[in-house]
């Protein structure tokens, strides 16, 4: 239920009335509500929630009931408007601030506007009857997201639990793991927790042939990995054979370095300028979640190429634009976090569009390979500061019957942040 506000719908918004009575409620319906929460339904004069939810409170409790419009968010302020004298009640699957309502309303009228009465979540309660600890099972939600969102989490032997969008995301979900070398992996469903009709189903995802069950369910995944599946984790350095394209690439290793100057950190947004396989910009947002990036790539097969990457390796998020100085004035109003330049280091006014669009304190990354733009390199560092470093790797390769070492081309790489 928690979706993205726009800059303008939350500026927009504001709550003078008495506090909005946000309410967790279970599948087990208003008997599984404790005191509080009944009296602080029964004292509102208007109630929002789904229909299923409005359904479970008595009908004599509030003496007005509004199902939530679609789409949900932009209609929010206007809503709330035209209730501003009321005492507004709003119900919420379980705990309202995790990957619920209560967080949209938080960020859309502020905390002190809201009186927040949680159950306990559908994560809470399938690592409950699971016998996981909650603490260490990370959780992913397909409720308005892609499944494929799942993918970065997926590691032999971890745990992972999925809020499912409906009774089709368990088989959304299996068909995944199958096709992403995690078949043998145990997948439960676990349905209606809480309530009277809980069900627990559970089966190995390569012979999954369990029908859709009931909307109302979260999954849980025991990940196995197959052995001949290239490893892919969340630390940056993913093989480059993951990475579809026409071999504009930053190689692994290079990468991985790349990366580590680059020093992303939840939340942040990065401009990946000359995208190429989009393979910075993935391998950023791969590191956490809350990471965004937008990769700007002049050549429209390669922009394809980022988007199908993006979407292969769990990272939907990723904007993909065109060239950065034509782009820059429609890209994302907030400026970027971390800038990386990967190609066009030359191009006339390309460094000074990124310097100027880089927020103060921001970090900026330039890699080169060849002489002239290794030059300009050293002539920013002389006028902004920054490091310097030159990478060398190379690669073990038969030759004839031995082995000899293959060299790559050298990587000069200058990193520096905004004062």
């Amino acid at each position: 239920m928690e979706q993205a506000l726009t800059p303008a719908a939350t500026a927009a918004a504001s709550w003078s009335g008495p506090p909005i009575v946000v309410v967790g409620i279970g599948a087990d319906g208003w008997d599984g509500l404790g005191r509080a929460a009944r009296e602080a339904i029964a004292g509102c004069t208007v109630l929002f929630g789904a229909q299923r939810q409005l359904d479970l409170v008595p009908v004599d409790s509030v003496v007005e009931r509004v199902t939530w419009p679609s789409p949900l968010v932009p209609a929010l302020p206007g809503l709330f408007d035209r209730y501003s004298g009321a005492r507004v009640g709003v119900l919420a699957s379980g705990d309202p601030m995790f990957y619920g309502i209560g967080v949209t309303l938080a960020r859309l009228f502020g905390a002190q506007a809201l009186w927040v009465l949680p159950q306990p979540s559908s994560a809470s309660l399938a690592c409950a009857r699971l016998g996981w600890a909650l603490a260490e099972v990370p959780v992913v939600s397909a409720v308005g997201r892609p499944v494929r969102a799942v993918l970065p989490e997926l590691v032999d032997r971890r745990r992972v639990l999925v809020l499912s969008a409906d009774e089709h995301t368990p088989g959304r979900i299996v068909e995944l793991l199958c096709g992403n070398g995690f078949g043998a992996s145990t997948v439960t469903v676990l349905a209606q927790l809480g309530g009277p009709d809980e069900q627990i189903r559970a089966a190995a995802a390569r012979s999954w042939d369990l029908p859709a069950g009931d909307p109302l369910n979260i999954v849980a995944i025991e990940c196995v990995e197959d052995a001949e599946v290239p490893r892919a984790t969340r630390i940056p350095g993913l093989p480059d054979e993951l990475f579809g394209g026409d071999g504009q690439l930053t190689k692994s290793e290079v990468r991985a370095l790349t990366l580590a100057a680059l020093a992303p950190a939840p939340g942040e947004l990065l401009w990946d300028v000359g995208g190429g396989s989009g393979s910075i910009a993935i391998e950023w947002c791969r590191t956490h979640p809350g990471c965004r990036a937008v990769s700007f790539e002049r050549v429209e097969h390669r922009r394809r190429q980022i988007a199908d990457n993006a979407a292969a390796l769990g990272v939907p998020q990723v904007v993909v634009r065109g060239e950065v100085r034509l782009e820059v004035e429609s890209a994302e109003s907030t400026p970027p976090d971390a800038i990386f330049v990967g190609g066009g280091v030359t191009q006339d006014g390309l460094l000074e569009t990124c310097w100027s669009q880089l927020r103060h304190g921001g970090r900026l990354v330039a890699n080169a390979v060849t002489a002239e733009s290794e030059a300009l390199l050293l002539t920013w560092a002389k006028a902004h500061g920054g490091e310097l470093r030159k990478f060398q790797i190379y690669r073990a390769e038969p030759l004839g019957t031995f082995t000899a070492w293959r060299p790559q081309l050298p990587v000069a790489q200058w990193s520096v942040r905004k004062a």
